[in-house]
């Protein structure tokens, strides 16, 4: 299924150019969650107890052109954003010779070596909004295109070998990021997480309609011009691997999203630039860059 959440907090079932409203189907688990961000938390994690409902009700749903609607974050409130750093190698080469590296740093190293990071859940945007950037002269804002891996089942200290299980499904990810020049760098998760730095989206699709998502065909384009172009079967360290980890240290919830790393040809954008980014059978996100007004 590929699953989204539309105009107001209604879920929807995205078939080609519509969606069917299938949002009255999880009112059978608790309708206090009815017409808010939290529904699709609640979806995620009842989900085996709704497959059945929801695909029945696709039949009498209604059908609206995807045109007509307004695509929001399909998780617009995850318990939790992971993230894993340098997990591509060419991305490690590229950043290595960076002048926005400051030249104190250690040597970036991969997640198998120093593990996750954390960005804010308030940076979180959607299919329908701009990349807002913050008014702030002499920085550079940076595009990161990646696979985002959202979790449907609680998950502490599991093996490699049981992560398929606790998996929800997959999304596009745009992890944004404020870089300077020289020595003087703020933390990592401050620079990733302004609002609007983590767009996601335009969907959810289910982790079976994804045979394979260590064979993933990752693009980024700003302005037509093609930035990025890899695949996840380059990851340093897989997906199963990233959840093992990340599981090892704190319990890991459905909705909870993490983002297994970008490749290389990061690079910068203004305002005025439009990023659109595509990954292999999950879609397309294509956002406009604007300055932040407030």
């Amino acid at each position: 299924m590929r699953i989204a959440l539309f105009d107001q907090y209604r879920i929807g079932i995205v078939d080609g150019a519509s969606v069917r409203d299938v949002t009255d189907v999880t009112d059978v688990i608790d309708s206090r969650w009815h017409g808010s961000p939290y529904v699709i938390n609640e979806l995620i994690e009842h989900f085996d107890e709704l497959r059945a409902p929801l695909r029945a009700a696709l039949a009498s749903a209604e059908e609206r052109s995807l045109a007509d609607v307004t695509l929001l974050p399909p998780i617009p409130r995850p318990g939790q954003v992971l993230a894993a750093p340098a997990n591509y190698h060419a991305h490690i080469a590229e950043m290595t010779e960076s002048r926005y590296r400051p030249t104190n740093q250690q040597a970036l190293r991969s997640p198998g070596d120093v593990g996750f990071f954390v960005m804010g859940s308030g940076s979180i945007s959607g299919p329908a909004d701009a990349i807002e950037l913050p008014p702030m002269p002499g920085r550079a804002f940076h595009h990161e295109v990646e696979l985002g891996v959202v979790i449907g089942k609680p998950a502490r200290g599991i093996q490699a070998g049981q992560v398929a299980d606790h998996i929800f499904g997959y999304l596009i990810l745009l992890d944004l990021t404020l870089r300077t020049e020289g020595e003087q760098q703020e933390e990592r998760t401050m620079r990733k997480s302004f609002e609007t730095f983590t767009p996601i989206g335009p969907f959810i699709v289910t982790a079976d309609e994804v045979p394979d998502p260590g064979n993933l065909g990752l693009r980024l384009w700003v302005n037509d011009e093609l930035r990025q172009q890899a695949n996840t079967r380059d990851l340093i360290v897989g997906i199963d691997e990233l959840i093992e980890q990340a599981s090892s240290v704190v319990t890991l919830r459905p909705g909870d999203i993490y983002a297994t790393g970008t490749p290389e040809g990061v690079g910068p954008i203004e305002v005025g630039d439009v990023v659109r980014a595509e990954i292999d059978g999950l879609g397309e996100l294509s956002l406009p860059v604007t300055k932040r007004s407030w």
